[in-house]
């Protein structure tokens, strides 16, 4: 495994700020300095093996995603993040708005995913919370099919607890932890 410090300081303030938290406050959470913490920042110097595991789970994220600053595993066939599944959802939307919601391409869409799924995916179109989980279920087919999905991303991406859960617990069902 071929290290990039400087790419994972970054990850490590990127993911730090957004917990909302000072680098004072991350190193005391840790039993570091906060010069520590600057300095893994700064892409000086690694974390120390001994606080790694406390560090991801504060991050919320994994020991493999921090020293990897956030590259895929190879193993995988790709990576999707939560931003494209939503987009994928956001484009179907707009080929209605385009071609027209009588369009037989749209039409042939919507019904061939309403059918797979067994539920009207228009739905997600007016309700950010049935949006919120097409975008888990589409992800979820991803990770199912052997795409790299960031625990992270996840983390960062869902209000509901129980799609975070789900998710994450499929991830590491195919071994992204």
């Amino acid at each position: 495994m071929n290290i990039d410090m400087k790419k994972t300081g970054e990850l490590i303030a990127m993911l730090r700020t957004s917990a909302h938290l000072t680098q004072a406050q991350l190193g005391e959470r840790i039993g570091v300095a906060y010069q520590s913490v600057s300095k893994w920042e700064r892409g000086e110097c690694l974390p120390d093996v001994s606080v790694l595991p406390d560090l991801a789970s504060i991050l919320g994220t994994t020991v493999d995603n921090l020293l990897m600053a956030g590259r895929m595993n190879s193993e995988y066939k790709g990576r999707i993040s939560v931003s494209d599944a939503a987009e994928g959802l956001r484009c179907l939307k707009r080929m209605g708005e385009l071609l027209g919601y009588d369009n037989i391409i749209y039409l042939n869409a919507v019904r061939g995913i309403n059918e797979g799924m067994n539920t009207n995916v228009t739905d997600a179109f007016t309700d950010e919370h049935i949006f919120e989980v097409f975008v888990a279920e589409a992800l979820l087919w991803s990770i199912n099919g052997g795409y790299y999905v960031d625990l992270t991303d996840i983390n960062r991406s869902f209000s509901s607890e129980k799609l975070r859960k789900l998710l994450t617990d499929a991830a590491k069902k195919h071994g992204i932890v």
